[in-house]
């Protein structure tokens, strides 16, 4: 069925199970309420549907959205679910380029969701408003802008993922809040299967008062109850805001390739913080951050098993390079890691603490199985550490470059507290 008008549209939808082709772009006052197994195909080189105070799409399953921009405020929902069925089928999303948030969550009633998305661009989206938020490790999670959540506590309830090409906001223009958003309801409920995610920029900042220790966002957040066979990240990922993550895992990832830059410019902002389980993870471009305890990579729970690090530099008092708080596996550094900073106040599980900006640190509790680093661990500020093992064990390590420590009062190596490690490669600094 064709459609060139909005009297049109609102006929077509009456009834479920059609296909129907939107000739010319519409404006909206209400919600456009798709019912299971239709489906929305644009027909034309710009067909843009606008919802003027309202939210936009509403989905019931077996949908279909085509070639067609969507625009409302940024704070609404551009696309959502709203169905009380138990299986909602497959939903594809293909050719979209979106104003608002695209919220695609299960609920109680839902059992049963396959969701594929194609060529997604969100470019603005305001995502603080929603109440469900995940809560661990002392902290709450803002949505994303694109925010996959199955909010159902049935263990037998699951999400199946497939999303190539997803971009979101703009370069000094960022989504609010998170900016891709991908939960179960907990380690113990509803799953989110996640088979592929490719992703290109991803800028988001999550606006959150600086201060406040209990909440937290991230640019790609892969949270408990969630599982990535393959994640490629092929641009760059950049976070403006008070604890704003680049990349965050609570939940498990297979593999992970990133292939372009991970900043982030806020304060307590961290490059990439693992507290889930990850078997393959590897940059091949810089991880920076810039910010007052804005640290590079944090592993705080969980396991990382193999990962290799295109390089890491951190600028801010407090801005650790890297920091293992748990057991991981081979851990490869192909360049530097590089901080500039001394003391400074930052964010750790909920509570605000003061670090040193130390290059690279293993606290008690964490042990690495083999360290290598291709180029050098240099530090810039005063009484900082480069390579500090303190009461954390390192079973094999090696460098290739150099430990310097460029600060007042600081050192290269620092080994306390019943902390050990490999000392073949640093005698050097420590005879």
């Amino acid at each position: 069925m064709r459609v060139t008008n909005l009297l049109e549209l609102q006929k077509a939808l009456e009834t479920e199970g059609k296909e129907i082709e939107i000739l010319n772009s519409i404006s909206s006052p209400d919600t456009i309420k798709v019912k299971k197994g239709t489906k929305l195909i644009g027909r034309g080189e710009k067909i843009f549907l606008s919802f003027i105070n309202t939210e936009g799409i509403s989905l019931e399953g077996d949908n279909e959205i085509k070639n067609i921009s969507i625009q409302t405020k940024p704070e609404n929902r551009a696309i959502y679910l709203n169905s009380q069925d138990e299986n909602l089928g497959t939903i594809n999303i293909e050719d979209t380029t979106i104003t608002g948030v695209v919220q695609l969550m299960t609920r109680g009633s839902n059992k049963n969701l396959k969701l594929n998305i194609k060529n997604m661009d969100i470019v603005s989206a305001d995502a603080r408003r929603f109440s469900e938020k995940p809560q661990k490790y002392g902290v709450n999670v803002y949505q994303g802008a694109l925010t996959i959540y199955n909010y159902n506590s049935n263990k037998d309830s699951d999400i199946e993922v497939s999303i190539e090409g997803v971009s979101i906001g703009r370069e000094n223009a960022p989504a609010i809040g998170s900016g891709i958003f991908i939960s179960g309801f907990n380690d113990d409920g509803g799953k989110v299967l996640v088979k592929k995610l490719v992703t290109e920029d991803i800028f988001s900042n999550g606006m959150i008062p600086f201060g406040q220790p209990n909440l937290i966002t991230g640019g790609i957040f892969i949270l408990n109850g969630a599982y990535a066979e393959e994640i490629i990240s092929n641009g760059t990922v950049e976070t403006y805001g008070v604890n704003d993550m680049g990349l965050d895992v609570w939940g498990k990832v297979s593999r992970w390739i990133v292939n372009d830059k991970i900043k982030s410019y806020g304060p307590s902002g961290i490059g990439f913080v693992n507290f889930g389980e990850v078997e393959y993870f590897e940059t091949n471009d810089s991880i920076e951050t810039y910010g007052l305890g804005a640290r590079g990579f944090n592993q705080y729970d969980g396991t990382i098993k193999e990962a290799y690090f295109d390089s890491i530099k951190t600028v801010g008092d407090g801005s650790i390079g890297m920091q293992f708080s748990k057991p991981v596996g081979k851990i490869v550094i192909k360049k530097d890691v590089t901080t500039k900073g001394s003391s400074g106040e930052t964010l750790v599980k909920g509570v605000i603490m003061n670090l040193f900006a130390d290059g690279i640190s293993v606290k008690e509790g964490g042990e690495i199985e083999e360290l290598i680093v291709k180029g050098n661990i240099e530090t810039n500020g005063s009484d900082v550490v480069s390579y500090h093992l303190d009461g954390g064990f390192v079973k094999s390590f090696s460098i290739d470059g150099e430990i310097e420590a460029k600060g007042k009062g600081a050192k290269t190596v620092v080994i306390e507290n019943g902390g050990k490690t490999d000392t073949e490669n640093l005698k050097k600094y420590i005879d």
